[in-house]
């Protein structure tokens, strides 16, 4: 069973899909070719192999491994196994069918359990795509970011009562917004707890609109994307998924939000926390919208959210989402080291191993800065001279200095993508060739490049010789065509997905490994639709604004559907007292708050709790309705005309064929 934690709150539209819907054919992965052989041998020419400092960082305060049983839920269903990637473990030298750089990261993400980072500072990984880090105050324990399940976060309390002593916890820090570095709270505290202030929950200033907003209007189409990056569909193993750079994958229980009691709005701003000092450093527009950093000065110790890893992050990430800033990210990069420097001594983040010595993590922290700061500084000189997006993706390599730092590689981001998105940032889509302008759609294309290269069988002919030559790049774009031209040309889909295979066996990312792979699967499989559980946590539907709500109404609107019609419709919402005018005309959907129209189709009275209950698929508005826990006046037959109108999204479209 696959959840999608990144559509933790998408839309009251995710469905329950039976699994089948293939081709039936479940073809077995090739081997690597003679051309992937050579070009992963020759990886391993390029990057210092023999440096033993990770393998020694990574293992180092280790204390207590993880539980050896996998992680499920209350009913059974499993939410993490980490003895899936045994496999690692068994081989040091990696198979010919994955990069040996990727290889040996995801080698060193199988390196798990609790460790000692410094005095009264502990960390549990490998329970998550994240850690979860531990602070011993004087009478409790303060947590970093607990990670993106309440059952997994609840296993690394476990640990650390076990292994550490077994206190309560006295606070929650989000280092940011994103569903791995909080999902798991309710794990870990009670809403209770928090109400009475027994616990505080620090974040950054905007933590709960980002927290929630970034998947909302887009959230269908970014979670079934993310089901290529993260490999959630592949088999796990030397000729599947491996991992993704930043961690091994997403765990898949119960998503859970308590909101914060602290905001942390400036730079400098400093807390004393069950007798620990924190100094924290606002970073927003980096690797999320909402982030800090933060000092531990007594110990010594600097977390630094997510803007520092063992990897090149993502300015844009492949599941989708709005481009990132890369010249603030380096100048935050900047700040921390004129802030903290000079005294750190550790520097540890959400994801990876800590980095030790004030020498080597500010060294670290300044190639991680200029890392970002070159491909930025690149990108726009390179587009200035008027090269196009496409041409500066192939153009830019990073200088020697930063490229053989295993820190730098792009195990979770890519440079050629990051490039592309410096240039959208700033240029948008378009490379100002007018034959760019306004080309034909995909399909319609595809049916006329096949018909000038002389039909499909002439143009598998020239792809299988350029397949040959291991011309995967060419092959998978020249293919793409026949595939869109004719979507059920099974040689051309076997084809495609070969040369894709390959591009997976070679690619350093982990989720360009995993998209490629995605795709071979799909174009031989067919679409596997495995039950998807609703992604729709309550507390991400709570934490949801009512014009959060009310925009994405509009975003399912189906204009076309709705030429002509014209709908007035009144909410009341008697817990809150708020009150909301829906105005649908000239095919769109308009909201206003604090007002009810005189003149109103219907008035639909329910509490906000009604509401979350429908998100969070608790209930249904029939239900709610013959319950009476929604009440309707006027034209009671508007509501259901009103819904008509919607669209529910199918989370299993097609990727790599129309």
């Amino acid at each position: 069973m696959i959840k999608q934690p990144y559509l933790a709150i998408a839309s009251w539209t995710a469905i329950l899909l039976a699994a089948d819907g293939g081709l039936g054919r479940a073809a077995e992965p090739n081997d690597a070719t003679q051309a992937t052989q050579e070009a992963n041998a020759a990886v391993l020419e390029t990057l210092p192999f023999a440096n033993q400092g990770d393998w020694e960082d990574a293992r180092r305060g280790f204390m207590a491994k993880l539980p050896e049983a996998a992680i499920t839920t209350d009913d059974g269903q499993p939410v993490w196994d980490l003895g899936k990637y045994a496999f690692l473990d068994d081989a040091e030298k990696a198979p010919s069918t994955a990069n040996p750089s990727l290889w040996r990261q995801e080698r060193l993400n199988n390196l798990a359990g609790l460790f000692r980072v410094t005095d009264r500072i502990y960390q549990v990984r490998g329970l998550d795509l994240s850690n979860v880090s531990f602070v011993v105050g004087e009478t409790g324990y303060i947590v970093i970011d607990p990670l993106i399940s309440a059952e997994t976060a609840r296993a690394a309390f476990s640990l650390v009562r076990e292994q550490v002593g077994d206190r309560p916890i006295v606070a929650v820090i989000y280092s940011h917004c994103h569903v791995d570095h909080f999902g798991g709270v309710k794990g870990l505290i009670t809403d209770e707890q928090v109400q009475s202030g027994k616990v505080q929950i620090i974040a950054p200033a905007g933590f709960m609109d980002h927290a929630v907003a970034e998947y909302v209007d887009a959230g269908n189409v970014m979670s079934r994307r993310a089901s290529y990056m993260f490999g959630n569909l592949l088999p796990n193993g030397p000729r599947g998924q491996i991992g993704t750079g930043l961690g091994k994958t997403t765990s898949t229980g119960e998503v859970s939000l308590i909101a914060p009691t602290v905001h942390i709005e400036k730079t400098g701003h400093e807390m004393t926390v069950d007798g620990v000092r924190i100094v924290f450093q606002v970073t927003p527009g980096t690797e999320a919208p909402a982030e800090m950093n933060f000092y531990f000065p007594q110990m010594k110790a600097l977390c630094m959210a997510e803007n520092t890893t063992h990897t090149l992050h993502n300015l844009y990430t492949l599941r989708g989402a709005q481009v990132r800033d890369a010249r603030a990210w380096a100048r935050y990069i900047h700040e921390a080291i004129d802030l903290f420097g000079d005294e750190a001594e550790v520097v540890f983040a959400g994801h990876h191993w800590p980095c030790w010595g004030q020498e080597r993590a500010v060294e670290y922290m300044k190639k991680q800065r200029d890392l970002y700061k070159y491909i930025h500084d690149q990108t726009l000189r390179l587009a200035n001279h008027g090269h196009t997006m496409d041409e500066i993706a192939e153009m830019i390599e990073l200088p020697e200095s930063l490229r053989t730092e295993f820190y730098n590689r792009g195990y979770y981001g890519s440079v050629n993508h990051n490039v592309k998105a410096v240039y959208q940032r700033y240029l948008g889509w378009f490379d100002g060739n007018p034959a760019h302008l306004h080309p034909l759609p995909p399909t319609e294309s595809s049916r006329k490049y096949v018909e000038y290269m002389g039909g499909a069988e002439a143009v598998l002919a020239r792809a299988r010789d350029s397949y040959a030559a291991g011309e995967y790049r060419w092959v998978a774009e020249v293919v793409n065509h026949v595939v869109f031209a004719e979507p059920e040309n099974q040689a051309a889909r076997d084809l495609q997905a070969d040369a894709l295979e390959q591009m997976g066996y070679q690619a350093e990312s982990g989720p360009w490994r995993n998209f490629y792979l995605s795709g071979a699967k799909e174009l031989r499989d067919g679409i596997e639709k495995v039950a998807v559980p609703s992604p729709a946590s309550r507390d991400m539907v709570k934490a949801l604004t009512l014009d959060m709500i009310f925009d994405f109404m509009a975003v399912r609107l189906n204009g076309p559907k709705a030429a002509g019609r014209k709908l007035t419709l009144n909410f009341q919402f008697t817990d809150t007292g708020q009150e909301y005018v829906l105005m649908l005309d000239r095919s769109v959907l308009n909201h206003t708050a604090d007002r009810q129209a005189e003149d109103a189709d219907a008035t639909i009275i329910m509490t906000r709790e009604t509401l979350n209950d429908v998100g969070a698929k608790k209930t249904t508005v029939l239900e709610a309705t013959l319950r009476g826990d929604i009440k309707m006046t006027g034209r009671l037959t508007a509501f259901i005309e009103f819904y008509a109108l919607l669209d529910n999204f199918d989370f299993w479209f097609p990727i790599v064929t129309p």
